[in-house]
C-alpha cells in the first residue's frame, strides 16, 4: 500500500468543499487521508458530516480567545500537529490566519477562494463579479501566504457569468466546480510529496 499524506481539514460551516474532499479521499488510490477535521465554530454542521465519515473532530471555539487570534491557532496548529498531519486544507474556514500560522504552515496550507484569482478577492465574489461585468468567473485553489488570498495559484476552474445571473445562480455553479477542482489540485500537491 503505497504512503497517504495525512490532511487536517480546517471548516467553519456546513463543510461542502469538505464532503468533496471526503468523497475522493475514499478512493484506495487517492494519495491522501484525512486525520482531523478541526472547525473554530463548536455547531458547525460540517462537523457531523466528518463524524459521521468516521473522521477525527474537533472544535476549539474561538471567542474565549477574544481579540488574541495567535493564541487561537497556536491551540489550532497544536491539534495539527497532534493529528499527525502534513499539510492544512482550508475549507470554507471563515477567518483571516495570522502572519504566525501561516509561517508555520508555508507551503503546506491549502485554500479554495470562489473566484479567479487575483480578480475578486475577500467576500462577496460572485457580486462582484456581477457588478463588474465579468464575462467569466469561476474558482482558485492556491497556497496560503500572509496576503488575503494572494498566494501562488495551483489550479482554476472557469464558468461563464450568464445574462441573467443572480449572486446566487453564480455562486452555485461555480460551487459545482469547486468541488471538483479541490480534489484535483490536493492530489496533484500530494503526488509531488510522496
Amino acid at each position: 500500500m503505497t504512503r497517504k499524506i495525512p490532511i487536517a481539514i480546517l471548516i467553519s460551516g456546513r463543510g461542502s468543499n469538505m464532503r468533496a474532499l471526503i468523497e475522493a479521499c475514499q478512493k484506495p488510490d487517492f494519495p491522501t487521508k484525512i486525520v482531523l477535521v478541526l472547525s473554530n465554530r463548536p455547531n458547525a454542521p460540517g462537523l457531523d458530516v466528518a463524524r459521521d465519515a468516521g473522521l477525527k473532530t474537533l472544535a476549539i471555539d474561538h471567542r474565549p480567545f477574544g481579540k488574541d487570534r495567535e493564541a487561537h491557532e497556536r491551540k489550532i496548529d497544536e491539534a495539527i500537529r497532534a493529528s499527525g498531519a502534513e499539510l492544512v486544507v482550508l475549507a470554507g474556514y471563515m477567518r483571516v490566519l495570522t502572519p504566525w500560522l501561516v509561517g508555520a504552515w508555508a507551503g503546506r496550507m491549502l485554500n479554495i477562494h470562489p473566484s479567479l484569482l487575483p480578480a475578486f478577492p475577500g467576500l462577496h465574489t460572485h457580486e462582484a463579479a456581477i457588478r463588474a461585468g465579468a464575462k467569466d468567473h469561476g474558482c482558485t485553489v492556491h497556497f496560503v501566504t500572509d496576503g488575503v488570498d494572494e498566494g501562488p495559484i495551483l489550479g482554476q476552474a472557469r464558468v461563464p457569468v450568464l445574462e441573467d445571473d443572480t449572486p446566487d445562480l453564480l455562486a452555485a455553479r461555480v460551487l459545482e466546480q469547486e468541488h471538483i477542482l479541490y480534489p484535483a489540485m490536493l492530489e496533484k500537491v500530494c503526488r509531488s510529496l510522496l
